[in-house]
């Protein structure tokens, strides 16, 4: 079968996947006939993402609860003991429905119909703030699972590549494009991706919440769209350098998670001084040379191009921000000694109040 008639067969229109717009100006579908011996990679393969990211989520629950949980508590990560809230149907209402954290013309109201000082409503609410908070347990579950994924995603994707020409010289890398071949090793490395990604969106709704909650929905929004694109139009050499480059630094992001929610202050400075070094190296300077002179001085413009360009300026846009919040961190935390608390924290109460609280409920 062809390209066009295998993907007409996916329900979308012959014209959706005009040649035109999927490869640049003098390529056509034709140009990539499967043979016997020759394999190319096929749009309807992506549909494996769906059960694959159904197969990781199964993969994560077990891994947490029989590895990264017993991990946990032998390194002594612990939960701190968290004030009781007493049941209050019409404060829980509030809570539920209008918001966590009412005015002072709500408090007052509240107060009158729970006949209970002011006082002791906002307690009420703190305390009912502080249940909804992550727990640090989970906080550290959830690292290992990314930091398991990430490490093992990098080092298998530099093992898939090392010995790649076009991997080392861009000059390469679209010889005779786009009559590539697919390697079976790399078609699955890019079909394991986009499941975890596709995993992890459909996770985000019960995963620690942090404050960049919707730079993560744009990330990975992007991410897989990148992904889809660039398997169906045979960019897989360019793909899978950029995924790498990506890989490069969140495992060492998610192993000083972990120590710090080990308390190991010391060890999880450096390590985050690393990965801050490694994060703005590769995504600040390599992703934007390797995209100039791997993508962008390759290429005429034509559409699936100019898609893919916009999307890796979005996510270029978002390696600044982090980028300036990791700088902040480093500022503001380690060198001039401030209170440590991440910049992308859920963390909506101080461990003071907290404290605080439980001394006067004992």
């Amino acid at each position: 079968l062809s390209v066009p008639t295998i993907l007409t067969k996916m329900g979308l229109s012959e014209g959706f996947w005009h040649h035109e717009y999927w490869l640049p100006p003098g390529a056509t579908w034709e140009d990539m006939k499967e043979s016997a011996d020759i394999h190319y990679p096929q749009p309807q393969d992506l549909l494996l993402c769906l059960p694959g990211a159904l197969l990781l989520i199964i993969v994560r629950c077990i891994f947490e609860r029989t590895v990264a949980l017993p991990l946990g508590r032998r390194l002594g990560v612990s939960d701190k003991l968290r004030p009781i809230v007493q049941p209050n149907a019409t404060l829980e209402g509030f809570y539920v429905l209008l918001g966590r954290t009412p005015k002072e013309g709500d408090l007052i109201s509240l107060a009158k119909q729970s006949d209970l000082p002011i006082k002791k409503v906002e307690t009420w609410f703190r305390h009912r703030r502080a249940q909804d908070r992550p727990r640090l347990m989970k906080k550290f579950c959830e690292a290992s699972w990314r930091f398991t994924f990430y490490f093992t995603s990098f080092f298998s994707g530099l093992a898939l590549l090392y010995d790649k020409p076009w991997f080392w010289d861009h000059t390469v890398c679209w010889l005779r494009f786009p009559q590539q071949p697919l390697p079976p090793a790399l078609g699955w490395f890019y079909l394991l991706e986009l499941s975890f990604y596709c995993s992890l969106v459909a996770t985000l709704p019960f995963d620690v919440k942090r404050k960049d909650f919707k730079e993560q929905i744009i990330h990975h929004i992007a991410t897989i769209t990148l992904i889809f694109v660039s398997y169906c139009a045979n960019l897989i050499r360019f793909g899978m350098i950029i995924m790498l480059v990506h890989d490069a630094s969140d495992y060492i992001l998610e192993l000083a998670k972990m120590l710090h929610y080990m308390k190991w202050k010391q060890v999880c400075e450096a390590v985050f001084i690393v990965f801050a070094v490694v994060f703005i190296i590769s995504r600040l300077v390599v992703f934007p040379l390797i995209t100039y002179y791997y993508f962008v001085t390759k290429f005429q413009l034509f559409l699936i191009s100019c898609l893919i360009n916009t999307f890796l300026m979005i996510l270029q846009l978002l390696h600044i921000f982090w980028s300036y919040l990791i700088i902040q961190m480093i500022f503001g935390v380690i060198l001039h000694g401030a209170k440590r608390k991440d910049a992308r924290s859920d963390t909506e109460e101080s461990d003071r109040s907290e404290a605080e609280d439980l001394a006067k409920n004992k």
